[in-house]
């Protein structure tokens, strides 16, 4: 179980309807359960007044990023759409921020960089400074997908030097490749995140 103080953020890594519903564009197997682990560590998280910070893939309807346009994947949380909202099981707390990725076009899969699809230049998101100004030393990490954003998001938030923690069981993976979810996990434990 993990511990939440008013130091730590809660990072709810795209539980959004293409990812978490089996009718979205780029559904992950258990999406929508992860959605259910998150609200037990949003509720922790809260009494504990811990910052709670979600990340949300907002596209465009063009960008190298989707096949259609010559990238890798389908056509998927295009801004203002269904695919993008929040899954509807998912507790989205009053009191918390919104972190976009991709809105111009870019790959987003940190919380913390995009990265232009054509040149590879990163820049940074606000997720950095906003965890700097509410005095964050520690980040818990859960949601969609282990092998993609939860796994880009922590080896950032390692790199930063916060405390990273992946909450095991609120994670579900892609796994393009049989074991993917579970290389991205002892990838980030390699690191130096601990696995709860």
């Amino acid at each position: 179980m993990v511990d939440y103080d008013e130091r730590t953020a809660l990072i709810v890594t795209d539980i959004q309807n293409d990812f978490a519903d089996p009718k979205g564009n780029l559904y992950v197997h258990g999406g929508e359960r992860a959605a259910e682990a998150a609200n037990r560590e949003i509720e922790r998280a809260r009494a504990a007044h811990a910052t709670i910070v979600y990340t949300q893939d907002w596209h465009p309807e063009t960008t190298p990023h989707f096949a259609k346009d010559g990238g890798r994947w389908p056509v998927h949380c295009v801004h203002d759409s269904w695919g993008a909202s929040f899954h509807p099981d998912l507790l989205v707390a009053p009191d918390s921020e919104i972190v976009r990725k991709g809105t111009g076009g870019e790959d987003g899969y940190s919380g913390f960089t995009v990265r232009d699809p054509t040149s590879g230049a990163e820049e940074g998101t606000r997720l950095e400074r906003l965890l700097r100004d509410h005095h964050v030393r520690r980040v818990v990490l859960l949601g969609l997908a282990t092998d993609y954003c939860v796994k880009d998001t922590g080896l950032d938030a390692l790199a930063k030097g916060f405390e990273t923690v992946v909450v095991a069981d609120a994670v579900r993976a892609v796994d393009l490749e049989p074991g993917d979810g579970e290389r991205a996990i002892e990838e980030l434990r390699r690191a130096g995140a601990e696995i709860a």
